[in-house]
């Protein structure tokens, strides 16, 4: 079966570097000191959760979808950044600084952050309606961390492991607020209860209006290969649309067909999941668990 497999996982590792190559703008360093177990370390339940391609790459996407219904968090987008030709440029960036975090030593983790917080001093301008947003503003900082982390545990639940505990998700989240606290976000919730919490406190902050539908139809259509023949080029957009809360879908006004063809990507990508596993078993976060002398959990 490995010699049947072997191809296959070899073209995904290499698509996987190609779309979403190692250090090419931060240089991180992962590898020393050794012993140094960064901002989380191999108990940390962030560890496993980051570690699974497929539920990030989805989750990084479902995420994308979710930030697109706040109207500051938009604008920043639409003001700031080249999203109509190179959306898939923010997803590596996010992809950096997510891996970084969770997996680099300290002093590179709380670089990154610093690095971050000083991109952010320069991002402000008028939402759509005409009213200022800065994005260093506490409550903006909580609503792009929460949009990120609960979209990347719902990927890990959906597309890995379905049975992690409650508490091992509570704890998910409270490892995770420390991130987006250095980052300036305030009242960041802790726990599953807390996130849900959250989402129904900020519902009247938020609307679908037309720049929303244009950045949606530009991540629709972002070239995204997957280098199997016969597999859509939509799998991940599908499966990271099925990470979205129904509040969500239903705001973005996810047709019925989507959501069945968003159904149909997610029962695609359990499939492959195994594939992607086998194919990056030597990613950043192994170099993390050899810097502090442990084999990877299972």
């Amino acid at each position: 079966m490995q010699r049947l497999t072997a191809p296959i996982e070899k073209r995904l590792r290499d698509w996987v570097v190609g779309v979403f190559p190692r250090n090419a703008q931060l240089a991180i360093e992962y590898d020393q000191p050794l012993g140094d177990p960064g901002l989380f370390g191999p108990e940390s339940v962030t560890w496993r959760v980051h570690g699974d391609f497929p539920g990030m790459m989805a989750g990084g996407i479902g995420a994308l979808m979710l930030q697109t219904l706040h109207p500051a968090a938009l604008a920043g987008v639409w003001d700031h950044s080249n999203f109509r030709h190179d959306l898939i440029g923010r997803l590596r960036r996010t992809t950096a600084f997510v891996a970084g975090t969770s997996y680099a030593p300290t002093a590179e983790a709380e670089r990154l952050i610093a690095r971050v917080r000083g991109i952010h001093a320069r991002v402000h301008g008028f939402t759509e309606d005409g009213a200022p947003y800065e994005a260093n503003d506490p409550a903006l900082l909580t609503w792009v961390h929460v949009t990120e982390v609960s979209s990347f545990l719902r990927g890990y639940l959906l597309y890995a492991n379905p049975a992690l505990p409650l508490a091992m998700q509570d704890r998910y989240y409270a490892e995770n607020a420390g991130v987006a606290e250095a980052l300036g976000a305030t009242r960041v919730p802790k726990s599953v209860a807390a996130v849900e919490a959250y989402f129904a406190s900020v519902q009247g902050d938020l609307r679908f209006s037309e720049r929303s539908r244009v950045v949606l139809g530009v991540l629709d259509g972002m070239k995204l290969p997957i280098p199997l023949s016969g597999v859509s080029k939509h799998l991940f957009l599908g499966a990271g649309a099925a990470l979205l809360p129904d509040w969500a879908a239903a705001r973005i006004e996810r047709s019925g067909v989507q959501r069945l063809r968003d159904a149909a990507a997610a029962r695609s990508l359990n499939l492959m999941g195994p594939l992607f596993r086998a194919a990056l078993t030597d990613g950043i976060a192994a170099r993390a668990w050899r810097r502090v002398g442990r084999a990877p959990a299972a």
